[in-house]
């Protein structure tokens, strides 16, 4: 049987509670979804000592997000799985969650976001999961609505799993029709383990890809990266993550947004056999 999800149920019949759960306890995930979100945000190419607003795409329990948020930017999140949300929310996310099928279109008003990212999900536009999806039609109208709903200086960068170089073509084709410009950067491309896959789109015209990691020998792995970022994260003045101090700090944020946040107590940030 394949490995890959995608090829196993419909995204939101896979991932469901148990699924959806493990997904989100799973500690080498986490790492991956860290470090395939860094690589998004460094080729959106975000203005420097600003707050931007991103879509995050496929966002499922809001991993990704919480790598958005440390990076000082606010996020909202789309993903067709209910069971992935409900598990953002009992995280207790600062980003906004919409349920929804990207095939369907970005239900979003034009010109609202300055970036979107996407980690894992694009592959799954696929797919034919019911009789009236017609991938070449769900791409087309995932790309013109997420065009629409950018600014016109913005990027959107996709990490993605295709399978063969038709489903590349066809990503890049419908995104070109739709309006955007750019084309597939690979990360370590020589690399059977390392080798990554971004889309990366822009709407403010035709402009050089960015650089490919890996591509030479002076090339430091995101790997690397990820991990002097989690060394130096305290020393930026902010607290640990998932400690005591991180957890208040972070629903002090969101009851000044006006969102509802569980009272503090003792228990607060103490950690629970079985919980996350």
């Amino acid at each position: 049987m394949s490995k890959r999800p995608e090829h196993l149920a419909p995204p939101e019949v896979f991932y469901n509670a148990d699924e959806a759960r493990k997904y989100t306890q799973n500690s080498r995930i986490i790492d991956i979804q860290a470090q395939m979100t860094e690589r998004c945000l460094e080729l959106l190419l975000l203005p420097e000592d600003s707050s931007c607003l991103l879509l995050d795409i496929g966002c499922g329990s809001g991993l990704s997000g919480s790598v958005v948020e440390e990076n000082g930017h606010m996020w909202i999140g789309l993903d067709i799985s209910p069971d992935m949300l409900d598990v953002a929310k009992e995280r207790e996310t600062e980003g906004d969650l919409v349920l929804g099928d990207m095939g369907e279109g970005v239900p979003f008003r034009a010109g609202c976001f300055d970036g979107a990212i996407s980690v894992s999900a694009l592959q799954w536009l696929f797919n034919a999961d019911k009789k009236s999806h017609k991938p070449v039609k769900r791409l087309y109208n995932f790309f013109s609505s997420l065009y629409a709903s950018l600014s016109r200086s913005a990027r959107a960068v996709f990490q993605f799993y295709p399978e063969n170089e038709s489903q590349l073509e066809l990503l890049t084709s419908q995104a070109m029709k739709a309006g955007f410009y750019g084309g597939v950067v690979i990360d370590y491309p020589n690399s059977a383990k390392a080798k990554k896959f971004f889309l990366v789109l822009m709407t403010g015209g035709a402009g050089p890809l960015p650089k490919a990691l890996g591509t030479d020998e002076t090339d430091n792995s995101l790997q690397v990266k990820y991990a002097k970022r989690e060394a130096t994260k305290g020393a930026r003045g902010k607290p640990l993550k998932n400690t005591r101090a991180w957890l208040l700090e972070k629903k002090e944020r969101r009851r000044k947004q006006g969102k509802e946040t569980k009272p503090d107590t003792k228990y607060t940030g103490r950690k629970r056999s079985g919980r996350f």
